[in-house]
């Protein structure tokens, strides 16, 4: 077995570089936290984009769908499918976890694309799409 032996001095040089930031940011203080303030407003559109748009769609179930609705009984549909196969039979309890993530991450990544977040203006740097930054996970 081999083990790599690392020192004090190497250990405090890595933490000294994972401090080092690439471009400006916006940052509020809440208390004695700092807070990002570009990717949590992002993220907040993003929510609101899919929890706006799941209600109006579905705010009015039909026994024959609408075109919303229906678009969101495939989503599920989908949704269902890729954890069965990634799962297995005891996918049930995954599906709302597997969903919530798959659809923040899907619209968030379009979000980039489709919305013109450089026109509002912050006093450092400028608003992209939430999984533009490495603080929000997209694996």
């Amino acid at each position: 077995m081999n083990i790599i032996p690392c020192s004090i001095k190497t250990l405090k040089g890595l933490y000294d570089i994972s401090g080092v930031e690439v471009g400006q940011h916006f940052y509020w203080q809440i208390g004695g936290f700092q807070i990002h303030a570009q990717v949590l407003i992002t993220s907040w559109v993003v929510i609101t984009i899919l929890l706006g748009s799941v209600v109006i769609a579905v705010r009015n179930p039909q026994t024959i769908p609408t075109d919303g609705q229906n678009f969101f009984e495939y989503v599920l549909e989908f949704i269902r499918d890729l954890s069965k196969t990634q799962i297995g039979e005891e996918y049930g309890p995954w599906v709302p976890f597997i969903g919530t993530m798959f659809l923040f991450i899907f619209v968030s990544n379009w979000s980039g694309a489709l919305l013109p977040w450089k026109i509002i203006e912050l006093p450092h740097g400028e608003l992209a799409a939430p999984t533009n930054d490495i603080n929000t996970s997209s694996c």
